[in-house]
């Protein structure tokens, strides 16, 4: 099993965002150091009153500290954009990391993104499902023609190629039974969010794993975005990241992505099952009881929250690197 960094590009309002920077690569280096394989990073647009830094040239900045780790976004919204500027972002990208950069994409789900460029939440599928195969072509074709619904290229190539054969590893976000199969069809993995808990996403494992023998596809690489926080004590763990996650779960909330919500339950209780929260000892155990239940073999913690201090933040990196080691 390896462990990945999913790198809080997201500030309360009112912070200095360009004071937390610095913060940012420190915990890159402290992930490095620890033994951390891989760094991800969220993508929204339009967030405020929450700050949030653009995700390409956030991850063109880290690309130069993260010395031969694997990095990519978590998730890119993809049917808003243009497949031939995600194409050729992702090949620069994967350029720029060695052949070390995974695409990691999602369909989205806020109304004013797509509103903001003009498409149908209703376009979300299809067009996903064009840009994913155009984009592939871009990144093995040196001339490419494509007549399709939404869009068009006339015997064209991008100007750089992916050092990867075959271009970046697609790994498709999805958490419905339609989503998964897509993702076994046409990516090259499934990245679970488990911020619905574990009652459901176990089910969809199964759905995925059967979908994969049904299309004749193989995965080597199956990994879990979870909320982590590893700390000293047991007893104190969960009150020293409550606030942070509440505010960001409270985010999602507003933003409309069902599932997300806080409830009325004590903090513990909502975080069972999602979140990954305690000790080395109780950490280790519940990262062990995901593997067996799941199979996951690459879990991407997201050990930072809007508001967490950096000190907790590192220590948990570290003690998360002793766990893995």
């Amino acid at each position: 099993m390896k462990a990945g960094l999913f790198i809080n590009t997201q500030f309360p309002e009112g912070y200095d965002v360009g004071a937390r920077v610095p913060e940012m690569v420190e915990q890159v280096r402290a992930a490095r150091d620890a033994g951390f394989k891989s760094l991800w990073f969220p993508h929204h647009w339009l967030t405020n009153p929450m700050q949030m830094l653009a995700i390409t040239p956030t991850m063109g900045y880290i690309a130069a500290h993260a010395q031969g780790m694997t990095l990519g976004p978590n998730i890119l919204i993809l049917p808003p954009q243009n497949p031939v500027h995600v194409a050729e972002e992702s090949a620069t990208l994967d350029v720029l990391t060695g052949g070390n950069y995974i695409l990691g994409v999602g369909l989205g789900y806020r109304q004013p993104e797509f509103d903001a460029f003009g498409i149908p939440l209703s376009e979300r599928a299809p067009r996903f499902n064009e840009s994913i195969a155009l984009m592939r072509r871009l990144w093995t074709e040196e001339k490419v023609t494509h007549k399709g619904r939404f869009y068009t290229v006339n015997d064209s190539g991008i100007g750089v190629k992916p050092i990867r054969a075959g271009g970046p590893p697609l790994y498709i976000a999805a958490q419905a039974d339609v989503s998964v199969k897509r993702a076994a069809r046409i990516g090259d993995a499934w990245l679970i969010v488990n911020s619905s808990g574990l009652s459901k996403t176990v089910p969809l494992m199964k759905t995925y794993r059967a979908a994969l023998a049904e299309y004749g596809r193989t995965a080597t690489d199956f990994p879990i975005t979870v909320e982590c926080y590893v700390g000293d004590n047991h007893a104190t763990a969960h009150e020293e990241c409550r606030v942070p996650l509440q505010y960001k779960y409270n985010a999602y909330a507003a933003w409309g992505l069902e599932g997300r919500a806080r409830s009325e339950l004590p903090f513990e209780d909502f975080a069972r099952d999602k979140f990954i929260i305690g000790d080395k000892v109780s950490v280790k155990e519940e990262i062990a009881r995901y593997h067996e239940l799941l199979g996951v073999n690459h879990f991407i913690m997201r050990c930072q929250w809007p508001g967490l201090p950096v000190e907790r933040t590192l220590a948990s990196i570290k003690r998360l690197g002793e766990i893995f080691a």
